[in-house]
């Protein structure tokens, strides 16, 4: 019995020695097998990063004229647009003209058979010369019946008969001198001619059909090109401006461009102002007046109206691309001569393409971070990369070797 507890306590021993001993190596595998805590390359190298300096485009504030404009979206509209009818009927003889021709007023464009009307002028002509002769006659006999009642040889209800039917006769020839008149105004309609300058359209029937005054497609559209007018919208908060200049009789320069708004189109001047504007959308319609010289705008054509308002001089500008917007409004970052940028809130003028007027909080030759602002806290020490690239010969090789130096001391700090 002795002997039986003393080797159970012996093995007890054993197994528990074993136990710590497999704990002990797997702790040791454990903590030999996790990674070493990274050091950022700035700790070892003991360098601070707040004090790195961040790369940056500039640019300088100056004085400037600034071209205020309003846009608008417009529509090219002919000044007179008219389509050739027919005035009698009758069958199309001849069409004297070609599709898209540039015609003139007057100028003769088709004939319609006018022999119908040639024969009615004839008979209304014959008409008036007998209802001529029985007029002559009925005078002749008047004055005859004047002189026997002066002799008072007839009564004078004889005379007074003759002079009614005097009248009577001359009452018909007006009513035959009518009817040759217009007959002979049908033989002018017959011959149909453009009523105003312009470029025809395309033809709308050929000769040897009838053509009757009443159809309503007729025989070709005329349109006037030269000048030319555009009609576009501006916001009504940017009418009374407007409307001033124009009461005072001021001409406007207006520019038409293309439907990318990058090609000019033509030139030309505001001509005048809607009376009314719509509430459905809250802009007034404008028309310019465009000579249209090289015939760039066409009828229906979309364009995009660019109206000069004013011109504001000795403005001060900045690019676009310097102005940023936070909770406080517009600010830009202003890099001072010790080559640290500070926070400068800016009132902001008309905004033209790439360029902004600065109404107040900058002044002239300050300079204004146009690339890089994303990275700049107020006071962060910048390296103007632009005044690199102007120190740089204009061959552009020492541009290129100063940038790869630059590119090899990012490495460095990498």
């Amino acid at each position: 019995m002795p002997n039986s507890t003393s080797g159970f306590s012996k093995r007890a021993r054993w197994l528990t020695a074993i136990v710590i001993l497999a704990l002990l190596g797997v702790g040791g595998y454990l903590l030999w097998q996790r990674p070493a805590k990274p050091q950022p390359p700035a700790a070892k190298r003991g360098a601070n990063p707040a004090a790195r300096n961040v790369p940056v485009t500039a640019a300088p504030a100056r004085k400037t004229s600034v071209n205020i404009y309003l846009n608008g979206l417009g529509t090219v509209t002919p000044l007179k647009n008219v389509t050739v009818r027919s005035r009698v009927d009758g069958q199309l003889m001849r069409v004297l003209f070609r599709e898209g021709q540039v015609v003139k007023e007057g100028e003769l464009l088709a004939e319609i058979d006018p022999r119908p009307f040639q024969a009615q002028l004839m008979q209304y002509e014959g008409q008036m010369a007998r209802d001529q002769a029985l007029l002559a006659n009925a005078r002749i006999d008047l004055e005859r019946y004047r002189v026997l009642l002066a002799q008072d040889s007839i009564a004078k209800q004889l005379v007074d008969t003759q002079e009614a039917l005097v009248r009577q006769y001359e009452g018909v020839v007006k009513l035959d001198q009518g009817l040759v008149d217009n007959a002979k105004l049908q033989l002018v309609y017959a011959r149909v001619t453009a009523p105003i300058s312009g470029r025809l359209g395309l033809r709308q029937i050929d000769p040897g059909n009838i053509v009757r005054a009443g159809d309503a497609t007729g025989l070709v559209v005329i349109t006037q090109l030269q000048p030319i007018t555009v009609v576009f919208t501006i916001p009504e908060d940017n009418l009374p401006p407007v409307m001033k200049k124009l009461q005072a009789g001021e001409k406007l320069s207006v520019d038409a461009y293309d439907r990318s708004d990058k090609v000019k189109l033509a030139s030309g001047t505001l001509l005048t102002a809607d009376n009314q504007i719509d509430p459905a959308t809250g802009t007034v319609k404008l028309k310019a007046l465009f000579s249209n010289s090289d015939q760039a705008l066409f009828p229906s054509q979309f364009a995009n109206v660019r109206m000069l308002l004013e011109v504001k001089d000795d403005a001060t500008v900045i690019p676009v691309a310097a102005i940023q917007r936070g909770r406080q409004g517009a600010f830009v970052y202003v890099v001072k001569a010790d080559n640290t940028v500070t926070v400068r809130p800016v009132k902001l003028g008309p905004i033209q393409a790439e360029v902004a007027a600065v109404d107040a909080g900058l002044e002239p030759g300050e300079m204004v971070v146009t690339d890089g602002a994303d990275r700049l806290r107020e006071g962060a020490k910048v390296q103007l990369a632009s005044r690199n690239r102007e120190a740089a010969p204009k061959g552009g090789d020492g541009a290129r070797k100063k940038g790869g130096g630059n590119r090899k001391k990012g490495g460095d700090r990498s």
